[in-house]
């Protein structure tokens, strides 16, 4: 006997079974809230401030002597004997930096004191005969030839006075040399004398640096040069980190034809090894900052904006608490602040910190306001 052929389930009853399930299962699904959207980063806002910024303008160059004196020889051929100061030295006007051997010049100028009083008595002759001369002129004791010839002798008498005393004052003029002074107060920069050389006349001993005072000769462009005006306060920073005030003395007449750059001589207000120019020395090459005045900046905390493929983004919160990357153009920079030129406005609140963790549309939870920007003790132009 066969047994029954089995059929699908196709009842109607299952059939409307299954659609009953289906519903109370969306309905179930409807009833479960969905998971809350979690907040990407906790953050403060701050709004950029409104204030005034000091406006400085940056420049680099070298430093150097104000002026350089050259210390030479002015006697001929003489011995070094003694050198009294060395490279780093401070001399005042005057002083003595070198002795030569003066035993040659001591013999000469006693030759010439003797041959000045030889001539002094032959003068004194000399004059004695004209006297007579001169009494007895016309007497016919003497012939007018005779009376010319003794008046003659006199004036020569006279000269020869005058040319020893010459000799004499030029060889006391070169003992004097035998010693070298210090044309002026200053540093020594450079020495090549050395003990036991003999010098010609002009021969260069020692380099002084005038009054030890230096100069920033700071390169700009010619569009800046007009900026600046003679006595602008300059802050110089020395390579390793030293500051120095300075003043601007001049600025160049003339831009070079290459670089299109002109040159502002800037003074050191400390001498050169004292105060805060102990750490500028000639020949470095140095920053410097030109403070230009005051102007109107907005402003922001230098942790609101973050740099992304060379560009400056600060992120905005909305209302809704989502921040959205926005542009900026950035300009003068402070201590602990960033001029804003375009992109933003002082209602906006922005994140003060933490900006790049954060992506355009993310969620952030703000549990305070931070402290508007305030202006920096300087911030320095573009």
């Amino acid at each position: 006997m066969k047994s029954p052929q089995a059929h699908p389930l196709t009842s109607p009853i299952l059939f409307a079974l299954c659609i009953a399930c289906l519903w109370a299962g969306a309905i179930h699904a409807a009833d479960v809230p969905a998971p809350a959207t979690k907040a990407a980063l906790t953050v403060s806002v701050v709004h950029a401030a409104r204030s005034t910024a000091a406006v400085k303008l940056a420049a680099n160059g070298g430093l150097a002597a104000w002026q350089e004196a050259s210390v030479g020889a002015e006697a001929n051929g003489l011995r070094i004997a003694e050198l009294h100061a060395a490279v780093g030295d401070s001399v005042q006007k005057g002083q003595l930096l070198l002795t030569f051997d003066a035993e040659s010049v001591q013999a000469d100028v006693a030759l010439a004191r003797a041959a000045l009083a030889e001539a002094q008595a032959t003068a004194l002759d000399a004059a004695a005969n004209a006297a007579r001369a001169r009494a007895v002129d016309g007497s016919g004791a003497l012939s007018a030839q005779q009376v010319n010839q003794y008046l003659t002798q006199e004036q020569v008498a006279k000269a020869r006075v005058d040319s020893a005393k010459a000799q004499l004052d030029a060889q006391l003029l070169r003992l004097k040399h035998s010693q070298v002074l210090a044309p002026d107060a200053g540093v020594v920069s450079a020495r090549s004398a050395t003990v036991g050389a003999v010098v010609g006349a002009g021969t260069e001993l020692f380099k002084l640096i005038r009054q030890g005072r230096l100069e920033w000769r700071g390169e700009v462009t010619a569009a800046e040069m007009g900026r600046i005006a003679p006595g602008t306060q300059v802050v110089l920073t020395a390579p390793g980190g030293a500051q120095a005030p300075g003043r601007v003395r001049v600025v160049a007449p003339t831009v070079d034809a290459q670089t299109r750059n002109g040159l502002v001589y800037v003074d050191l207000l400390a001498p050169m090894g004292k105060g805060a120019a102990a750490a500028f020395k000639p020949g470095m090459y140095a920053r410097g900052e030109f403070s230009l005045g005051n102007s109107s900046a907005l402003l922001v905390p230098q942790t609101a904006v973050v740099v992304r493929d060379g560009f400056s983004y600060v992120y905005r919160v909305g209302a809704d608490k989502r921040v959205s990357q926005t542009k900026v153009q950035t300009g003068r920079v402070g201590d602990n602040t960033l001029e804003i030129l375009s992109g933003l406005k002082p209602e906006d609140q922005i994140v003060a910190s933490g900006g790049s963790f954060l992506s355009d549309g993310d969620l952030v939870k703000v549990v305070s306001t931070a402290a508007p920007a305030s202006a920096p003790a300087s911030a320095a132009s573009k």
